[in-house]
C-alpha cells in the first residue's frame, strides 16, 4: 500500500506541473484573444480567463464521471471554490506591494451573482434530496438527475447574457489588439486544453488510489488534494493580473471561475452519467464553509473597494483553519462534524 501511495503522490506532483504548464499557455492565449476581440477587463476576467482557467476542474468532473467516481470531481469543484475565494485573492494581495483595487461593478454584479450561484446549487441539491431521496442509507442521501442539473446551467446562461450586454456597451481600444496573431493564440489555447485534459485524467486516478488506500471518502479527497491541484490555473491568472495592476480582472477571474465551476462543471458531470447519488450530510458542511468564505471576500472587497494586505492575510488564515478542520475531522476523533463514510 505504501508503494502505491508513493507512486500516486509522484503522479500528482507531475500532473500538477503539467496542469500549470498547460494553464500558462491557456492564460496567455486568453489574455491576448480578449485584447484582440476588444473585450472589457471585467468580462475578460470573469468569462474568458475564468472559463479557461476552470478547464482543469471541468476536466476533473468529466474524467471522474466517466470513471464512475463523480464524487472526486464534485469534491474538487467545491474545494476549488473554497480555495479560489480564500487563497488566490490572499496570495495576490500579499505578493503585490499595493492594495488590489476592486470596482462597484465587480462587487455589486460579479460578487453578488456568485453568491446567487452558491445558493442556486445548494437549492438544487436540496431539491434532489426532497424529490429523489435514496433510502437504505445511514445519512440523508439524494439522487441528482439530468432535469435538475439543467437548473444551474440555465442560471449560467443568464450570467452570459448579462456579460454580453456589458460587452455591447463597451468601447474597445482599437490599438489594444494590434500585432496579435489570433490563429497562433487559438493554437496555444487548444494545446493548453489538451495538456490539461491528459494531466487531469492521470491526476484523478492517482487521487482515487490514495483515497481507496487510506479509506477516505472520494468527496473529501476531491475537496482537498484534487481541488488544490486543479486550482493552480486560477491562482496563476489572478496573481499575474494583480501584478500587472489589473486588480479588477484578477478578482473577476476568481468569481467568474467559481461561477462557472458551480453552475456548469457539476451539472455537466451529471448530464454525462445521467444521475449522481450524493451524501447530503457530507456536502452541506462544505457548502456552509463556501458560503462563509464568500461572505468574507465580499465584505473585504466592499471595504474601500479594495483588498488590503491585512484582509488578504485573514483570508489565508481562514483557509488554513478549513484544512486543519478537514484533517482533524477525517483523520482523528478530535472533531466530529463530517459523517464517517470512508471506511
Amino acid at each position: 500500500m505504501v508503494e502505491s501511495i508513493g507512486l500516486a503522490i509522484g503522479i500528482i506532483v507531475v500532473t500538477t506541473g503539467a496542469v500549470w504548464l498547460g494553464s500558462s499557455w491557456l492564460e496567455s492565449a486568453s489574455e491576448d484573444l480578449s485584447a484582440y476581440y476588444g473585450l472589457p477587463q471585467v468580462v475578460q476576467g470573469s468569462v474568458v480567463a475564468a472559463i479557461g482557467s476552470s478547464f482543469p476542474e471541468l476536466a476533473t468532473v468529466v474524467v471522474s464521471a466517466l470513471g464512475g467516481a463523480l464524487g472526486i470531481g464534485t469534491g474538487a469543484i467545491v474545494g476549488s471554490a473554497i480555495f479560489n475565494v480564500l487563497v488566490i485573492p490572499a496570495i495576490a494581495g500579499i505578493t503585490t506591494e499595493e492594495d488590489i483595487d476592486a470596482s462597484r461593478t465587480l462587487v455589486y454584479k460579479e460578487a453578488q451573482f456568485y453568491m446567487l450561484a452558491v445558493s442556486a446549487l445548494v437549492i438544487t441539491f436540496a431539491m434532489a434530496v426532497i424529490y429523489e431521496p435514496v433510502g437504505g442509507t445511514e445519512y440523508i442521501t439524494g439522487e441528482l438527475k439530468r432535469p435538475l442539473a439543467l437548473v444551474p446551467l440555465a442560471l449560467y446562461g443568464l450570467y452570459l447574457f448579462i456579460q454580453a450586454q456589458d460587452t455591447a456597451d463597451h468601447v474597445a481600444d482599437p490599438e489594444a489588439g494590434a500585432g496579435i496573431d489570433a490563429r497562433r493564440q487559438w493554437g496555444y489555447l487548444l494545446a493548453g486544453l489538451l495538456v490539461i485534459l491528459v494531466a487531469v485524467h492521470e491526476l484523478v486516478g492517482a487521487v482515487e488510489t490514495i483515497g481507496a488506500a487510506l479509506g477516505v471518502d472520494e468527496f473529501i479527497m476531491g475537496v482537498t488534494i484534487a481541488a488544490g491541484a486543479t486550482s493552480l490555473p486560477d491562482a496563476l491568472v489572478s496573481v499575474r493580473a494583480a501584478r500587472d495592476d489589473r486588480g479588477v480582472a484578477s478578482l473577476a477571474n476568481v468569481l467568474g471561475s467559481n461561477t462557472f465551476d458551480l453552475l456548469v462543471a457539476i451539472p455537466v458531470g451529471v448530464l454525462i452519467v445521467g444521475s449522481w447519488t450524493f451524501n447530503f450530510a457530507l456536502a452541506i458542511p462544505m457548502f456552509a464553509v463556501l458560503t462563509l468564505a464568500t461572505i468574507m471576500l465580499f465584505t473585504a472587497l466592499r471595504t474601500d473597494l479594495a483588498l488590503s494586505t491585512a484582509e488578504s492575510a485573514a483570508l489565508l488564515v481562514a483557509y488554513l483553519l478549513f484544512v486543519a478542520w478537514v484533517v482533524l475531522d477525517t483523520a482523528t476523533s478530535v472533531v466530529s462534524v463530517l459523517p464517517e463514510v470512508g471506511g
